[in-house]
């Protein structure tokens, strides 16, 4: 089979192939996928922003965090661990809820192809 035959062969298998994504970004499944991320994230994300910007915002403005918490350690350095903790935290809950996400793009993938 020369090159032009191999062409003609693999255009014929790509034909039956092609994806409409304009349905699937229209589709039920679809739709619910996007409104459960943006239910799961924004939250997350609104929250992650609000703790991280607190730290830097009461160090700067008020004397609250300077406080001695245990020894001398005091209130700023215990909100920075907890700062690491957070995101690790997050990242946890993130990598689980991705799982669902990930079946929901299976399910969704499955539909586009038949």
């Amino acid at each position: 089979m020369d090159i032009k035959e191999e062409a003609q062969v693999q255009a014929e298998r790509n034909k039956g192939a092609r994806i409409d994504y304009t349905a699937i970004a229209e589709s039920p499944a679809f739709q619910i996928l996007l409104a459960k991320k943006k239910q799961f994230i924004l939250p997350l994300s609104l929250f992650f922003l609000a703790f991280y910007f607190t730290l830097p915002v009461l160090t700067a403005y008020t004397k609250v965090l300077n406080n001695p918490a245990i020894g001398a350690i005091s209130w700023a350095w215990v909100f920075a661990f907890a700062q690491f903790i957070m995101t690790w935290v997050l990242c946890s809950l993130y990598s689980k809820k991705a799982a669902s996400f990930d079946e929901m793009v299976e399910e969704i993938r499955e539909e586009a192809k038949q």
